[in-house]
């Protein structure tokens, strides 16, 4: 049952099983509805995990968490327009890596993700209090995963955390910052628990099912973290990543739609065969919404997609990433740049005086004209379907060219492999969008080649990180080197308050 057909029933169910969430971690969490009278079916065990899902969301979706994902890459930025809309400090400050312990936006990111890890651990402990439990070990199994995907993104953005695995919080003992690789080792001993009792892809109806995690989903995120573990513990794990995605790709399941852009289309749920992780989106049934055109496409665009609101001209990416494609490579048609035209490609798209839209690069991070600022519509409007401005393309977590480009990464930086494996994988994504195959393979390659395959995916913050470049790169607006520490953000102050046990990450103490 896809998920969406349950959201309406989560939103009673969840305001009955939990309160407020482990996000203000001075405040108690707890599960209020009995599971003696609960749970009795694996759909009313799933309406309450769909919102889980639902609340896991904002790590793909326009929020928060995604964004800080984003903010301070070479490839994503708000700039404040000169009409006065858009400015926002906090915004300038993490582009720019000046962020302090008060940025507002940091916080709403931590929000964001405690709530859905105590919604998590709500939803987890009724489960497993249901006389019911045992015939719900794969959704058992699912809200361990969920949680785990949880941790795994506030261990990536604040590195030290809190590990709560209760529904109700002790005021009296609240909890502690936890070691960054403490919290790496829990992560990992959740998410193999978990896979023992997810389904495999290979045994569901992909069509029904679609898009809860699988055996598949897990091993990928899995790959993820190994790839980056040097980064979370200080010890690679290169190896441990190629098994994870070779359990992917051993399936037989997963292969490259045609084009890059059939992942982001309206219709890219269940006939999918890249996608590993997503999360369903139909607007017209409050099950979630899609609104990445309204936040990042131009006033004219309206006429041009004939869209039923008025694109807000906020979210705008920089020179860099348009200038890693070759013209002929696919994957440059999802930015919009240079004059704009209808799309037979010849009717100039003009503003209501006459003028045609002529997008250039950012010039002022504080006051940018309206045209200032390249566009990426990876969620393309063709084809959606609106409810107000929420389209209804699919929400992406996770792709299978992430698979092959994470293995070959990770065989390329083990000295005991070769670096043909490497270059196979990395081509064979390449052609995929008509780019020129490469003869050889360099580690500056391979960062190269995501950054062009995952624009705007949530990835670029991390893998900057782990090939350097996010501290010694220089880009638009970042004109000098990054001091380490900023590898994490701060700890928000305000939580800080709130639990004088949470200890602020260094560099951002004094």
């Amino acid at each position: 049952m896809k998920l969406y057909k349950i959201k309406l029933i989560f939103t009673i169910s969840i305001l009955a099983l939990c309160s407020i969430g482990c996000t203000n971690l001075d405040e108690e969490s707890f599960g209020s509805l009995s599971p003696d009278t609960y749970y009795n079916t694996e759909e009313e065990a799933l309406s309450s995990v769909v919102g889980v899902y639902q609340a896991l969301s904002s790590v793909s979706s326009i929020d928060r968490p995604w964004r800080l994902q984003e903010y301070g890459t070479d490839e994503f930025v708000i700039p404040g327009r000169a009409s006065g809309g858009w400015f926002d400090q906090d915004v300038i400050d993490i582009v720019t890596h000046t962020t302090t312990p008060v940025n507002a936006d940091v916080n709403r990111a931590w929000y964001s993700l405690f709530q859905e890890i105590g919604i998590a651990n709500a939803v987890l402990e009724s489960l497993q209090a249901s006389p019911n439990s045992e015939n719900l070990k794969s959704l058992i199994a699912e809200t361990r995963a969920l949680r785990a995907y949880g941790y795994f993104f506030a261990m990536d953005l604040w590195g030290n955390i809190p590990l709560v695995t209760v529904a109700r919080i002790d005021p009296n003992n609240l909890p502690a910052t936890r070691p960054r690789a403490e919290v790496f080792e829990f992560i990992e001993s959740e998410m193999l628990a978990a896979i023992q009792d997810l389904p495999s892809i290979t045994e569901v109806d992909k069509a029904s099912y679609y898009p809860r995690f699988t055996k598949e989903a897990i091993q990928a995120a899995m790959a993820t973290m190994y790839l980056n573990a040097e980064v979370y513990t200080g010890t690679p794990r290169w190896s441990d990543a190629v098994s994870m995605c070779n359990e992917v790709i051993n399936t037989n399941a997963y292969d490259l739609e045609a084009d890059v852009v059939d992942n982001f289309k309206s219709t890219n749920e269940e006939n999918s065969i890249e996608l590993l992780s997503s999360f369903s989106i139909d607007p017209t049934k409050n099950a979630g919404n899609n609104q990445f055109i309204l936040y990042t496409n131009h006033s004219p665009d309206k006429v041009k997609y004939n869209l039923p609101f008025t694109p807000a001209n906020g979210f705008s990416t920089f020179p860099e990433a348009l200038n890693r494609y070759e013209d002929q490579d696919n994957r440059k048609l999802l930015i919009e740049y240079g004059p704009q035209y209808y799309l037979d490609g010849v009717t100039p798209l003009t503003y209501p005086d006459g003028t045609q839209l002529d997008i250039i690069p950012v010039q002022d991070l504080v006051s940018a004209a309206d045209n200032e600022g390249y566009k990426v519509l990876k969620y393309t409007p063709v084809g959606a379907s609106f409810a107000g401005y929420n389209a209804d393309n699919d929400l992406v977590l996770m792709r299978y060219s992430d698979i092959l480009l994470t293995k070959a990464e990770a065989l390329f930086r083990d000295s005991n492999t070769t670096p043909s494996v490497s270059l196979g994988l990395v081509n064979r994504v390449r052609e995929r969008s008509n780019a020129t195959p490469l003869n050889s393979l360099t580690i500056q390659d391979i960062e190269d080649e995501r950054a062009r395959e995952f624009l705007w995916e949530g990835h670029r913050r991390r893998d900057m990180i782990r090939f350097g470049t996010y501290f010694t790169g220089t880009w638009s607006f970042k004109t000098t080197t990054t001091e380490a520490f900023r590898g994490v953000y701060p700890i928000p102050e305000i939580q800080r308050s709130a639990n004088p046990n949470l200890d602020q990450n260094l560099g951002y103490d004094n």
